[in-house]
């Protein structure tokens, strides 16, 4: 080794030598396979799991414009994704009295917008896009874990992997358990073993941050779903208790993101509420469902919530998806109400079930050309 006789390099050197030392002590070990991030067996495995007092809750800040989804095209014998951010794309459940009807056609479809301050400006839409196809779809499977659901997981996790199982096979889901806060304990995956596992985490306690679990989970699949059409499956027993968000806020929330649908399950039976908490829940349930083209179910008993899980599967896998532009340019900001019907010979009354409205990606229009100066 060659020795410095100069003692201010010799200082400098050892004090660079410490200093690598100490970064490389700091560097976290490789995972080695099987646990995976933030609790989750289905997360990234190249990122080390963090503590478990650090928050692992799926909120993304509710702060800016949220991204937008591209709509799916067939090409050939399948779909392919392609972005037009300035289409609106409505997936719309048609029913004739209770059964659902499987043979329109684009033509038997009208859609109207009408718009702000006081919604009386109606316009008619002109259909650009129409599909009838068992689409994939990615899903959110959202579940209360507070104290009073500790008797009812097990029937809830299998109707919840019973829908799973009823559905696409291309889906892709992720497991959301929530009480007071809410967790991702199983990242998006189609491997029913590993939902089986997430579904299985269970440690039921705390109070109800439903709102804002609802908000997390849409916000998780607006930023990294595979697929355009995209569901919520909300399963709970109780009123929200602790959310920061508001019912108002966390529907305003799901329609700027244009989606998901929401599915609620409310198991409100039992002696385990008062009269008016079970009207408050059924009501928030109600609307998080309809203000997004989805439906609430209240099963009487446990043991029917299979029967809601498979009504739910096929529900999804019978959907038409109506794609528009807005006769409105998009430089209008404000909510906008979307009104679809549905008529055709051999059928009685049709009503159609899809979301209520959206928020348009609003697109600063373009400044004027500055003037030419004058010539003198």
């Amino acid at each position: 080794m060659r020795h410095c006789n100069n003692p201010v390099l010799a200082l400098l050197s050892v004090l660079l030598s410490a200093s690598a030392l100490s970064l490389a002590a700091q560097q976290p070990p490789s995972p080695a396979g099987g646990s995976a991030g933030a609790g989750s067996p289905g997360a990234p495995q190249a990122q080390p799991a963090p503590p478990l007092t650090v928050d692992r809750d799926p909120v993304r800040s509710p702060d800016g414009e949220p991204p937008a989804l591209p709509p799916m095209r067939k090409q050939g014998e399948g779909y392919v994704l392609h972005t037009d951010v300035e289409e609106v794309l409505l997936n719309c459940t048609v029913l004739e009295g209770t059964r659902l009807v499987p043979d329109l056609k684009k033509e038997n479809f009208e859609v109207f917008e009408s718009y702000p301050p006081d919604f009386s400006d109606r316009a008619k839409q002109s259909l650009i896009s129409f599909l009838h196809t068992d689409l994939p779809v990615s899903i959110a499977i959202v579940v209360d874990n507070s104290g009073s659901m500790s008797r009812k997981r097990p029937s809830v996790n299998k109707a919840a992997l019973d829908l799973i199982l009823a559905s696409n096979p291309q889906d892709e889901a992720f497991v959301v358990n929530f009480s007071d806060e809410a967790f991702i304990d199983q990242d998006f995956t189609s491997d029913v073993n590993k939902l089986r596992e997430g579904l299985g985490h269970t440690e039921s306690r705390g109070a109800t941050a439903l709102y804002d679990a609802v908000v997390a989970s849409a916000d998780k699949l607006a930023a990294d779903a595979k697929w355009p059409k995209q569901v919520l499956i909300l399963i709970t027993d109780g009123e929200d208790n602790a959310s920061e968000q508001g019912l108002e806020q966390t529907i305003g929330r799901v329609q700027k993101l244009s989606g998901p649908v929401i599915y609620s399950i409310g198991l409100l039976f039992g002696d385990e509420m008062s009269r008016q908490e079970v009207r408050q829940a059924h009501r928030a349930l109600e609307m998080l469902s309809t203000e997004t083209g989805g439906m609430a179910f209240f099963p009487k008993s446990i043991e029917q919530i299979d029967q809601i899980a498979a009504e739910v599967a096929r529900d999804i896998r019978n959907q038409y998806t109506l794609g528009y532009h807005s006769t409105e340019p998009t430089t209008e900001p404000g909510f906008r109400r979307v009104e679809v019907t549905a008529d055709a010979k051999g059928h009685g009354k049709l009503t159609v079930r899809t979301r209520t409205g959206y928020f348009p990606v609003v697109r600063a229009g373009k400044k004027p050309a500055a003037p030419e100066p004058e010539k003198k």
